[in-house]
């Protein structure tokens, strides 16, 4: 199919687009948008490459430790000044193991400093940075590095190496490993220290050449959807996407400067994510503020180690992050004598209400003595054993969070403040912030942009549409999906339910996609209801609502259990929170397998009452919950029912746990037991 272009911007032969509408996206690697801009505000800011906002921070902040890492047991650093540095000897690395223009380096491997340098230095030498998930198989590797013509792939360690090296990839032409030593040597594999010492010596002529012809409306990163469905699209960022979105995020949460006071970060979240990206490389480098990469095994139990080492000023965690440690301290209090335990009650509940009010308010008026008396007994000592003591901002998002959660989380002094946005938004849309957040709430939209919401219901529900200078330039070689995004306007649709309330704050009901219409024609999103039945009964780690042209909902859910350190799957013993709660209903079970399966009634009829009373608060007897199960183990990564940010990949559990389903719509309906109970009329 023949291409016509339209200025420098690819517009596809089947669109019936306004001409004007096009200039806002493209598909094609080497092509350039037209920006968002407005007159005045934030929108008129003037556009920055990532070099020029690079070398801005150099300026301000260079003799600033920019990054640090543990080596055994000491904390080394880098200054502002040799990260740049760093990057740009990267930079001309690639250039001379022939990395072309638009081409991808995709890179493999956890946070560390390897990880930002190849980053920033395949941007600065004009290709384009890939963070590819380290969970993904060796057939998802090969997709993703296909897909964007990568010329270099940088692996961590021999275990991401051998995903790489299973496939012929027609556009590579070196592989860098960046930890451990190479256990074999082939053509064209380098280590981090070969290939630094590549670009040490080369002239900066090619490099300048490349950077000054960079502009702030092309493309420098491509962020690949984890493809819960399909194969993963390929999001194009621009310059602008991430310079700009670094800047009005970091007015908007009052980032200080570090020649103010440095703000302190942590890297532990997957970075082929945009989020982490987002918090962890372009906000710091705006304010210049230091991050420090966590262990490798952060999300298997050293986070907590290295937040009390590191104490951030700012925490993002996605909702599974703050669950667990929701867990770990609801299990450490059930330890303590009856006096702390009275002491900590007492304490919640005087920082729930003194926090709910403050909400209300958006200030205190002055903070009451009670509050002053339980923040110097309790609150301050938990903030120190978390690490969270100097961190005035703690985030939530990527996923769903629960109320009950956000409320333990208050009731400590904790604000839990959520953050909603996604790829194609270059990561935040709407934040909440200490003076206007709203519980279960994302907050309202960052300055400079907008939202709009499609075709709302009569309570106002409709699909959340984006508008901005975050917004992204479009798919890679996907015209039909940008299409499907990006309407004439140049409105980004989401996918995602939501509302306002009358204080602009966006509340999200649901996504499109997830919306369960059953067999009577009935609209039901899923999320409420999961989160209900997570609030009503403890004892439950997962939930699933199934229904989707079915005559009644029903539901698989799972039980709170232990992870495995090491390759965080699920254990079939029962946390300490689970089974303190088993032995007050007066069950002796100590593992899943005990209950699952009908084995433990006590167990099961106290889930049934839990159902019952979530089923009464039921809008329409459509939306109670007929039937459930508990599977034998929870959800989890590893397992293939949750992504790489801990989201529910609800077509791979319906595929997965079919014959459960199945199950369910059964036509004998037999009540009695208790795999197959029904709420009583």
């Amino acid at each position: 199919m023949a291409v016509p272009f339209i200025g420098a911007t690819a517009r596809p032969n089947s669109l019936s687009l306004p001409v004007k509408a096009t200039e806002f996206w493209t598909t094609h690697r080497n092509g350039e948008v037209k920006l968002r801009m407005g007159e005045s505000g934030p929108e008129a800011k003037p556009p920055l490459t990532v070099n020029q906002m690079f070398t801005s921070a150099v300026e301000r902040f260079g003799n600033y430790n920019a990054l640090g890492w543990k080596e055994g047991e000491q904390w080394k650093t880098m200054t502002y000044k040799d990260y740049y540095k760093t990057c740009r000897t990267a930079a001309k690395g690639f250039l001379k193991l022939g990395l072309k223009q638009y081409h991808g380096v995709g890179i493999l491997g956890f946070n560390s400093v390897e990880w930002f340098i190849a980053d920033i230095g395949a941007i600065l030498a004009g290709g384009f940075a890939v963070g590819i998930y380290t969970t993904n198989s060796p057939e998802a590797c090969q997709y993703v590095a296909e897909n964007c013509q990568a010329n270099i792939l940088v692996v961590e360690n021999h275990k991401q190496l051998q995903k790489i090296l299973q496939d012929r990839l027609p556009h590579l032409k070196a592989i860098i490993q960046y930890k451990d030593e190479l256990k074999e040597k082939k053509p064209n594999l380098y280590t981090w220290a070969e290939f630094m010492e590549l670009g040490r010596d080369e002239p900066d002529a090619q490099l300048d050449d490349i950077i000054s012809s960079q502009k702030p409306n092309q493309c420098c990163t491509l962020i690949y959807t984890s493809g819960t469905t399909g194969h993963p699209k390929g999001v194009m960022l621009s310059h602008d996407n991430l310079t700009w979105t670094a800047f009005v995020t970091g007015e908007d949460v009052s980032m200080t400067d570090a020649d103010k006071l440095q703000e302190v970060i942590v890297s532990y979240l997957p970075l082929s994510h945009i989020a982490a990206q987002m918090i962890d490389i372009w906000l710091p480098m705006k304010a210049g503020g230091v991050t420090y990469f966590a262990e490798p095994d952060a999300l298997k139990g050293s986070l907590a180690n290295t937040l009390r080492e590191i104490r951030p000023t700012a925490f993002m965690g996605v909702p599974r992050v703050w669950e667990k440690m929701q867990e770990k301290m609801k299990s450490i209090g059930a330890k303590s004598s009856t006096v702390r335990r009275k002491v900590a009650s007492w304490a919640k509940d005087v920082g729930l209400q003194t926090n709910l009010n403050k909400m209300e308010l958006g200030k205190y008026k002055i903070k009451p003595l009670n509050f002053r008396l339980a923040k110097c007994l309790v609150f301050r000592k938990v903030r120190k054993a978390l690490g969270l003591d100097r961190c005035t901002r703690c985030y939530t998002g990527a996923a769903p969070i629960t109320k009950d959660t956000l409320e333990f989380f208050l009731s400590l002094d904790i604000p839990l403040f959520e953050l909603y946005g996604m790829s194609e938004s270059s990561g935040p849309h709407t934040i909440s912030l200490p003076d206007a957040f709203r519980l279960i709430s994302c907050g309202k939209v960052i300055p400079g942009c907008k939202t709009k919401i499609f075709n709302p219901d009569a309570d106002g529900n409709g699909e959340i549409c984006f508008w901005g200078r975050h917004v992204f330039m479009g798919y890679l070689n996907m015209p039909d999906k940008t299409e499907e995004a990006l309407d004439a306007d140049g409105w980004l649709h989401s996918g995602d339910l939501g509302k306002h309330d009358q204080d602009d704050f966006l509340f999200i009901t649901g996504r499109i996609k997830e919306l369960i219409i059953t067999a009577g024609g009935e609209n039901i999103p899923p999320v409420p209801i999961e989160d209900a039945v997570k609030e009503a009964v403890p004892l439950v780690s997962n939930a699933m609502l199934i229904g989707d042209k079915r005559k009644f909902l029903s539901m698989l859910l799972t039980i709170k259990c232990e992870v495995n350190n090491e390759t965080g799957a699920p254990e079939d013993e029962l946390t300490t929170e689970a089974l303190d709660l088993c032995r007050n209903l007066g069950s002796n079970a100590t593992r899943v397998s005990e209950i699952a399966g009908g084995r433990d009634r006590v167990v099961y009829a106290a889930i049934q009452d839990g159902i019952n009373r979530v089923n009464e608060k039921a809008t329409s007897n459509a939306q109670r919950i007929q039937k459930w199960t508990i599977l034998e183990k929870d959800f989890s990564i590893p397992g293939g029912e949750l992504g790489p940010t801990m989201k529910l990949k609800r077509p791979e559990v319906m595929k997965m746990y079919k014959d459960q389903i199945e199950n369910f719509y059964k036509e004998v309906l037999t009540p009695t037991t208790p795999d197959n109970p029904l709420p009583s009329k």
